[in-house]
């Protein structure tokens, strides 16, 4: 469990920007999600000058909201890494996807579903959240819930390798994620 990444709580807010809660880190946050924000809002609306006011006020309130749901902490995405898991990502759910597809229409139906309990790493919080959402997509396996701080996974076939696949997972998303 060296890897800062699975190594306890997450902290979060203006203590955790990596500057020490320094107004810059702060604002620099702050500027690139008004910034995100708008930008999306002239995207989907397209871009009417008479309609620039509503669409700084909605980016701002935005900004403001996002904020305070999860403000900013010391975690950095890799893009190498980042690029790496999410051609893992594809690759995996179009094996995966076949497999189901085999099994479902195979006559002699080759399924044993049932649960399995994984000891996951990450703490409760964003990148938890996150693993056990970019599981969720991967076909074959659901989590469906917690138990004693691990999450349980609904399996098509529990006599498939799951928790290695899991671990694999999970490994390829704490190298994709780094603290500063």
């Amino acid at each position: 469990m060296s890897d800062p990444a699975m190594s306890g709580p997450v902290a979060s807010g203006p203590a955790a920007s990596g500057s020490g809660g320094a107004p810059n880190a702060s604002m620099f946050h702050a500027l690139a999600r008004a910034a995100g924000f708008l930008i999306l809002w002239l995207v989907l609306a397209g871009y009417e000058p008479a309609d620039l006011p509503i669409a700084v006020a909605a980016a701002l309130a935005a900004t403001w909201t996002s904020l305070r749901l999860l403000p900013p902490d010391s975690s950095r995405v890799s893009p190498v890494a980042l690029v790496r898991l999410t051609l893992r990502f594809l690759w995996q759910s179009v094996v995966a996807g076949g497999d189901v597809a085999r099994r479902a229409l195979d006559p002699r139906l080759p399924l044993r579903p049932g649960l399995m309990v994984y000891p996951v790493r990450f703490p409760p919080g964003r990148w938890r959240n996150t693993f056990a959402a970019l599981t969720s997509l991967l076909p074959g396996t659901v989590p469906a819930g917690d138990q004693n701080g691990q999450l349980v996974y609904h399996c098509l076939d529990v006599d498939q390798p799951v928790a290695s696949q899991l671990a694999a997972e999970e490994s390829a998303l704490a190298q994709a994620i780094r603290h500063a």
